[in-house]
């Protein structure tokens, strides 16, 4: 027996969008009673609206339907569709007014290696995909030394989905307010090892105050999954003399993975 909460949303929807079903007799007409009080002849019937407002306006409201429903799912059930569409959707902090896209992230689902950053700049505004600029050149160049690339073994993500302005540093409350989605791609990915890239990162991950210097060369705990905490690409850049750090802090993240459990084979 189907569910009747599911039942009713549904029919809530197909109605918004004059899709019924309507049951009635050929020969029987259906009579809508106007509502005391009410001037018809000042109001404009949804029958009388230009299409292509109705259209628009019931699209709207099916998103908005669609989207609630999706996110009222526990977090455990969130698949990778579900993530994508969410993330693009979000309107949880004030950086969805700002972004032209959201970016959840890219790479290999089933990676052994996740790197997570601090968020999008305006070159992965534009493109949809993290780390695409100059720090992302770089750190590619760092994955290709560890004879790995984003989409082999690699995932790439970042504590918020959506641009900051003006490049500025993530908020606390904007990275509470992305937390579930990394949360879940974490979940979903699995991975042996995280790598903390820079300060806003680590912290999201590790719920706590970190210096990057303090924190460099131990491991940290995500649930059972270990952390490794460097510097950002973006810092590297400005500051090339530590980039000789970055490379012992990732032949130290490649030890810990070596000395993590293998993944488990998921059957099927």
């Amino acid at each position: 027996m189907g569910n009747r909460g599911d039942v009713s949303v549904r029919t809530s929807i197909l109605s918004r969008l004059s899709l019924g079903p309507i049951w009635r007799l050929a020969h029987e007409s259906i009579d809508v009673d106007t509502p005391t009080g009410i001037r018809t002849d000042c109001v404009t019937r949804p029958d009388e609206a230009k299409p292509q407002e109705r259209d628009r306006a019931s699209e709207i409201s099916l998103r908005a339907d669609l989207a609630s429903n999706r996110e009222a799912l526990p977090v455990q059930q969130w698949g990778w569709g579900d993530l994508n569409r969410l993330v693009a959707e979000c309107s949880r902090c004030g950086l969805a007014s700002h972004r032209t896209q959201a970016v959840l992230g890219v790479g290999d689902q089933q990676a052994d290696w996740l790197f997570v950053g601090e968020g999008p700049g305006a070159e992965e505004d534009l493109r949809g995909e993290p780390f695409v600029g100059q720090a992302g050149k770089l750190l590619d160049a760092m994955l290709a030394s560890l004879g790995i690339a984003r989409g082999n073994r690699v995932y790439i993500a970042n504590a918020v989905k959506c641009r900051p302005p003006n490049n500025r540093t993530p908020e606390p409350d904007e990275i509470e307010a992305c937390f579930p989605y990394l949360q879940r791609q974490i979940e979903l990915i699995q991975p042996r090892v995280i790598v903390a890239l820079g300060r806003p990162a680590a912290q999201a991950l590790l719920k706590q105050e970190v210096r990057i210097g303090a924190a460099r060369g131990q491991v940290f705990r995500f649930g059972e999954t270990p952390v490794v905490v460097t510097y950002h690409p973006a810092y590297l850049l400005r500051n090339p003399a530590d980039k000789g750090k970055a490379w012992a802090d990732l032949c130290f993240a490649k030890k810990t993975l070596e000395s993590s459990p293998p993944k488990a084979v998921v059957a099927g």
